[in-house]
């Protein structure tokens, strides 16, 4: 019996926040092609993202670390996809590594905007207008599009599916159980750098402020934003549940599922708020959220926009970081408000 699937395999993104927007890519695929059968070669990190989205049929973890270039390896892992025979492969990264595995895999079409020496290892090379372009989401969905046809006006958004149950037997697991209270999660972390965090103190005075009015306050964060965690939970007398470097990014988005409302910075954790359709108070320094926007009905964007920002810089140049210290916790405070009316 001849299989009339579409066997797709996208080469997926390597940082948290690009993977969750790279979901409107499957869904906007599925759209088109229903019957299309979606694999992502991408870091095995990214595994519990990817699970957490229908649109995948398989997740292929490619072991290495960030920015390794490994060319042997990754031709060792294409040379091993050739069995599928993918109708055609969509590189969202734009590095010649990147380009690799689908090549070795003997993809018949292999879609990507032009980059670095990837000439012969793509067939469908695309050319990338940045201003015509400027959300990350609509240049990949143009990836699942012919030539010269426009993204849609109203893409699908990233939709993660999590798992309730799980996230209750995570708190469990950590000595917590769920509140008759609501909930506000806090995501003080942003890996880029100290240009894109809010100052701890405002963080501190606003989860106060929160805890006053009867609510719970989570604060969510990888190993790295164990210190940004701690200071915060020690400036309120310890009354948060500090969830920092505690919880595996699975755990930790199924836990976020279970909040009422979340505040973040521009972050991987912001855009899984944001896929979890959470009311979302998204605070931007130095980036631009016309370019990585929230993409979430329920979110708003809280930002000053002097003249110095974005600067796209992972520390202020200027010193000050203006953007992000005038930015005063009462602005939050109203965004909730609003959200939560």
């Amino acid at each position: 019996m001849t299989d009339t699937r579409i066997h797709i395999l996208i080469v997926g993104p390597a940082w948290v926040g690009d993977m969750v927007m790279a979901q409107s890519l499957f869904k906007l695929l599925k759209q088109r092609q229903p019957q299309a059968q979606i694999d992502v070669v991408a870091p095995a990190w990214t595994e519990p993202l990817l699970i957490r989205m229908p649109e995948v049929r398989r997740v292929i973890p490619l072991p290495l670390g960030h920015g390794q270039l490994k060319l042997g390896k990754r031709w060792r892992i294409g040379r091993l996809l050739r069995g599928i025979t993918y109708d055609q492969a969509i590189v969202l990264p734009r590095s010649l590594k990147s380009a690799i595995i689908p090549f070795a895999a003997r993809a018949k079409r292999r879609t990507g905007f032009l980059g670095e020496m990837r000439w012969g290892l793509l067939n469908d090379v695309r050319k990338l207008d940045k201003q015509d372009l400027p959300r990350t989401i609509d240049r990949f969905n143009v990836l699942a599009l012919e030539q010269h046809e426009l993204p849609p006006a109203f893409p699908p958004l990233p939709e993660l599916k999590a798992d309730h149950n799980h996230g209750l037997a995570v708190l469990r697991s950590l000595g917590h159980v769920m509140p008759e209270a609501p909930v506000l999660g806090l995501c003080p972390g942003a890996e880029y750098g100290p240009a894109k965090r809010w100052p701890v103190e405002h963080f501190s005075n606003l989860a106060k402020e929160k805890i006053n009015q009867g609510w719970e306050v989570w604060l969510f964060g990888s190993s790295q934003d164990v210190a940004i965690t701690n200071a915060i939970n020690k400036a309120t007398k310890k009354r948060c549940f500090d969830l920092g470097g505690k919880t595996k990014l699975g755990e930790a988005i199924d836990v976020m599922a279970l909040t009422t409302a979340v505040v973040s910075n521009d972050s991987g954790l912001m855009h899984v708020a944001a896929a979890l359709n959470k009311p979302l108070a998204a605070i931007y320094g130095s980036s631009d959220p016309g370019f990585t926007p929230p993409l979430n009905a329920q979110a708003r964007i809280i930002r000053l926009g002097l003249e110095c920002s974005p600067c796209f810089e992972r520390e202020c140049p200027l010193g000050h970081t203006r953007c992000l210290h005038d930015l005063q916790p009462q602005q939050v405070m109203n965004a909730i408000t609003e959200l939560m009316a």
